[in-house]
């Protein structure tokens, strides 16, 4: 179960992070819409995983290792934004957020 803190440096890392995403997806990400779906923090505030979702969804695997290279230009964008609220600006691991993939086939198996 995670800690007040946690959810609350959570929050903020997605608001950070989406506002990086909206600015920047022009430039970076030759226009593609990438969505921070879920953050998870660590207990000691660490290290924080980052499920995106891309879209449009055609070479979601180069996006996300484009974001993967960035990350530490993403790190320093962050700790610019939150360094007055957190002591420690967090690791970044990226991921990509099937869920919605997962919802869609469930869709289809049970309308088969």
């Amino acid at each position: 179960m995670e800690s007040i803190r946690q959810n609350k440096v959570s929050r903020l890392i997605q608001k950070e992070l989406a506002s990086f995403f909206r600015e920047e997806s022009k430039n970076l990400f030759a226009g593609k819409m990438i969505t921070v779906t879920i953050v998870r923090v660590s207990p000691d505030l660490s290290m924080a995983k980052i499920y995106i979702s891309i879209y449009p969804e055609k070479k979601e695997e180069g996006t996300l290792s484009l974001v993967n290279n960035l990350n530490k230009t993403i790190r320093n964008y962050l700790g610019n934004r939150i360094r007055h609220q957190v002591r420690l600006i967090p690791e970044l691991a990226f991921y990509l957020d099937d869920s919605l993939d997962y919802l869609e086939r469930i869709e289809q198996l049970l309308k088969s």
